[in-house]
């Protein structure tokens, strides 16, 4: 078999393993070294492929697509700094538990270490933020190496499928020359499947919880983001069960679609409701069980970190449980399905209706919030009140995702809402909102900060490759909004130039670039209009302009109000 041969038998190999192991997707950067495995996936009838030329924008195009799905995506470049490209994306996928195959291609190994171009020690490159890292040996004529790749090849989409979920690195060095036969046929593999069971508790450990929840007088279920397939009907037929309150994470997508029977239990606005000393003290809980990761909420984390239930269970798949307050006494390492077959009745109902009536009256007092010229949470409120059923929301990690906590009242339209919040950081967000809906085509929105925004610019550039659908709310208060809710904004001193930070950019020009759909509004008013209106092309951006001063003082008189109306309701 000539050279062209065996690399083709390779990378076909290695594709159709990828295939057959769950990997339906995969992102490419455009680069030499990569050019075999560019050419397997493009050619290839069942993998669906996208283009992405900045490789730090590609990352994070495929963690949106991987978020989306719950399966393994593909991301591959050439060698060199492209793969230092991917770390920021392979972080957020690996603290947000999304499993990603990230294939770097690489010199072989007698171009390593000798000076050669784009040559650099790719092996381990991105550390402990990938589960399995590995280098792969270089394509030979060699039957027991084609066994060896196939099965190396599935553990490894295994190990990122696995509980947590996670990115796996596969380095995968290549000898020139790169072309391959486009008319030989991926080869006939000798690995049929990989099939994977559920984590379940047995009727003894069942057992043990119901007696708990049975002991149980002032029950709380904790809904932090929850994945993508979670069964939301079995959910609130054990929350029924329990007649326990539900404080409901945007994240956990169970604000949305709330029926009439579950809408007494779902609180929406706990954030707010706790910032009353008056209600916390009335509020305190016996048994916590948490589903998903600790919600997005400050006052929630404070309130349990300072009350410490005397139960509190962590419902996680995964031996890596969450606990960043310390304050989990039960780690229940079961798939949640198992824990819905746990059979219990709940004790007390003044508790719940305690919860419900509060939640009513925030509910009520958000419904009349008219903000303030400037203020970012009456555009969020506002777009809560306009956006259709079916669509997907995308929201920044900084102020939108709070705002996104405060405004986004229980619902029974169908909102989907998601973030990266594996780190909660300010990057990758244009590109990971663009991954989402090529994902679940649907009407997307992406509710996003200025500064955020200047961060994945680059992102747009996907929009160029494929037909992909967006209209961005991008809140322009000139800088860093969420400092001046911190103990910073308290010191005048060198705040603006640390911590403000002021640009003075406008993205008139960034969404003429990108033959985008643009619009500069400067009230609540014009944004209704402007939201209205139809779109008219697939990528739309309108820029509120706000003011981070106003913008504080309009949510500390908000936040004031509902505490005053909580310790007046007796």
């Amino acid at each position: 078999m000539d050279d062209r041969k065996v690399l083709t038998n390779h990378v076909l190999r290695m594709t159709d393993t990828l295939l057959k192991a769950g990997v339906k997707a995969a992102v490419i950067s455009p680069g030499s070294r990569s050019t075999p495995l560019a050419y397997a996936f493009a050619a290839s009838e069942e993998l669906q492929t996208y283009m992405q030329v900045d490789e730090r924008s590609a990352g994070y195009f495929a963690l949106g697509l991987a978020k989306a799905t719950g399966n393994p995506v593909a991301l591959l470049c050439t060698s060199g700094t492209a793969a230092s490209n991917y770390h920021p994306a392979i972080t957020e996928a690996f603290y947000a538990r999304v499993p990603l195959i990230v294939l770097t291609a690489d010199r072989p190994h007698e171009l390593r270490g000798v000076g050669a171009p784009q040559a650099i020690d790719q092996l381990n490159m991105y550390g402990k933020h990938v589960k399995f890292s590995v280098d792969l040996p270089l394509a030979e004529e060699n039957e027991e190496l084609d066994w060896f790749l196939e099965r190396h090849v599935n553990r490894a989409v295994s190990i990122a499928m696995t509980k947590p979920s996670g990115p796996i690195h596969l380095n995968i060095p290549l000898r020139e020359p790169l072309l391959i036969d486009f008319e030989m046929k991926a080869p006939q593999s000798t690995f049929i499947e990989r099939i994977s069971g559920e984590i379940e508790l047995s009727t003894e450990q069942k057992d043990t919880f119901q007696t708990i929840f049975e002991n149980t007088r002032n029950g709380l279920i904790i809904a932090g983001e929850l994945p993508v397939g979670f069964d939301k009907n079995r959910f609130w037929e054990f929350a029924q069960k329990l007649q326990w309150p539900v404080l409901c994470d945007p994240l956990s997508n169970l604000r949305a679609e709330v029926s009439e029977e579950n809408s007494g239990l779902c609180i929406a606005h706990y954030d707010a409701l706790l910032k009353s000393e008056k209600f916390a003290e009335g509020a305190v809980p016996d048994t916590v069980i948490r589903f998903g990761a600790q919600p997005v909420s400050k006052p929630l984390s404070l309130f349990l970190k300072k009350v410490r239930p005397k139960v509190f269970i962590a419902v996680d798949e995964s031996p890596e449980f969450r606990d960043s307050l310390g304050v989990v006494t039960h780690h229940l390492q079961a798939s949640p399905e198992s824990v819905f077959d746990i059979h219990s009745q709940g004790v007390s109902k003044a508790y719940t209706a305690m919860w419900a009536a509060a939640n009513d009256l925030a509910e009520k007092a958000t419904h009349q919030y008219e903000g303030l010229p400037g203020d970012e949470g009456i555009i969020v409120k506002t777009l809560f009140e306009m956006i259709p059923g079916g669509s997907d929301l995308f929201c920044g990690s900084s102020m939108p995702i709070r705002d996104v906590d405060t405004f986004f009242s229980k619902t029974d339209k169908d909102i989907a809402i998601f973030s990266n919040r594996g780190t909660n950081g300010i990057d990758g967000v244009v590109s990971t909102a663009f991954g989402l809906q090529a994902a679940r085509k649907r009407p997307t929105y992406l509710l996003i900060g200025d500064l955020s925004f200047l961060h994945d610019v680059n992102g747009l550039i996907v929009s160029r490759f494929h037909e992909m659908s967006l209209t961005i709310i991008l809140l322009n208060n000139d800088g860093g909004g969420i400092f001046s809710y911190l103990p910073q904004s308290t010191v005048s001193n060198h705040f603006e130039e640390l911590f403000g930070t002021p640009t003075g950019l406008t993205f008139e020009h960034i969404g003429a670039m990108y033959d985008t759909q643009y619009a500069a509004v400067y009230s609540v008013e014009a944004f209704i209009e402007e939201f209205q209106k139809e779109k008219t092309k697939l990528v739309r951006i309108i820029e509120v302009f706000t003011s981070r001063p106003v913008n504080v003082k309009a949510h500390r008189a908000y936040w004031a109000d509902l505490v005053e109306r909580l310790d007046g309701n007796e």
